[in-house]
């Protein structure tokens, strides 16, 4: 008889991870999954908080770690999942991040406009799928939501889903930020599958609701901290200025990376050339750019460069309402005077924006609760619930960066 192949992983939010099937050992084996090791979670975060590090590769296996406990769960309460279904829903877990690019979602839009990553892992999977004789299938029709069972893509991507409680634990236990701890295996306790859809316990609510209080605070408090906002904001403009002023002859623009090809003969089209260019880059390829960049004769690129290696960022701030015009235009005026720009490119060095937050969003999903006596409502028109109607509409902020 021959023995099952097993690994133990040590992580530092939950303890031990096992791996023990083949075909999750041949997706972490994979040079598109180990790229993950060189992109960080939370892009620029740790401009803030020192200790935010990690890695896509850290979320993916926690997020693994997660599905294999909820499957666990929901057998024990009699919902038929198939070892087939296990494995596949395992690999979709792992795989649902592989699409992002450097800098996770910082530059989503930046390299490869109008493409989300969920729908480069997506491609990205389809190729795997047949590198590996197509024993991905499975995940990708639970991933895409193509298959018969929708509980199990909604624990995937869901307003419950395990890739969220995996990463609120997980950027909470890096950035030491304690607002962001969620009771995690409480709400993997509570889970139940009702007609086919993932529901929550009755006494589930308030674990579901702090972890949706603590998505929120984590947003404001940590993804979208005015000066991570800075930081990545910096990180897009320098792109951004590198497209405007990009030609072929310019040497000191080449990275001698795939970078090169999408910020210059990039024509929109990820076919499976461009999927194998991208899924060569990483952190470390823009960090380089960043480097070589600082010292370009561009006045405007290099002074964004050397600002963001040195962490001289933006001066950011954040507010409930637009800004006014009039405001804008004196610190327009006032970069201008300071760098001796053109006033053309003044928007490299000031502008606004907004950012929004919404804990919980009716319009695509439902976190559902199951009572005891067989109803069915929506945790936000749950009378003593604290997610209220309120709570679940978008919180907009406005922002300006300055450079100074």
């Amino acid at each position: 008889m021959t023995a099952i192949k097993r690994k133990i992983i040590n992580d530092p939010v939950y303890g031990f991870i096992t791996i023990n099937h083949p075909l999750i050992f041949a997706i972490i084996a994979h040079p598109y999954y180990q790229r993950l090791r060189r992109i960080q979670q939370m892009a620029m975060a740790n401009m803030v908080y020192p200790g935010a590090v990690h890695t896509r590769l850290h979320h993916s296996l926690g997020a693994y770690h997660l599905m294999h406990n909820a499957v666990a769960e929901l057998r024990a309460k009699g919902i038929e999942i198939t070892e087939d279904e296990e494995t596949a829903v395992k690999a979709a877990i792992l795989l649902h991040d592989i699409g992002h690019g450097p800098f996770s979602h910082a530059l989503e839009h930046t390299l490869v406009s109008g493409v989300r990553h969920e729908q480069l892992s997506l491609q990205i999977m389809n190729l795997m799928n047949e590198e590996m004789g197509g024993q991905l299938t499975l995940a990708i029709q639970i991933f895409t939501d193509q298959y018969p069972k929708p509980f199990l893509h909604q624990l995937i991507s869901g307003q419950l889903d395990v890739d969220r409680m995996d990463y609120l634990s997980r950027d909470s236990f890096f950035s030491g930020v304690s607002e962001g701890v969620i009771g995690y295996d409480r709400i993997l306790k509570m889970l139940v599958v009702h007609e086919g859809q993932l529901m929550v316990e009755e006494k589930g609510i308030y674990s579901v609701e702090k972890f949706l209080v603590a998505r929120r605070q984590m947003y404001w408090q940590v993804y979208l901290h005015k000066t991570a906002l800075a930081a990545e904001k910096m990180l897009v403009k320098i792109l951004e200025r590198v497209r405007s002023i990009y030609t072929r002859e310019d040497t000191a623009l080449k990275t001698y990376s795939a970078l090169d090809f999408f910020l210059g003969d990039f024509n929109g089209a990820m076919d499976t050339a461009a999927i194998e260019k991208f899924c060569s880059l990483d952190d470390h390829d823009v960090m380089h750019a960043i480097k070589r960049w600082s010292h370009h004769p561009d006045r405007i690129l290099s002074l964004l460069c050397t600002r963001l290696l040195n962490r001289q960022l933006y001066k950011s701030r954040i507010q409930a309402e637009p800004f006014e015009a009039a405001y804008l235009k004196e610190k327009e005026a006032q970069a201008i005077q300071q760098f001796g720009i053109d006033p053309a490119d003044c928007h490299y060095l000031c502008f606004t924006g907004e950012a929004s937050n919404t804990m919980y969003q009716t319009r695509d999903e439902r976190i559902n609760i199951l009572f005891k006596d067989g109803t069915v409502t929506d945790i936000s028109r749950i009378d003593n619930a604290l997610i209220n109607q309120n709570l679940s509409s978008p919180v907009k902020k406005f922002y300006i960066c300055l450079l100074t």
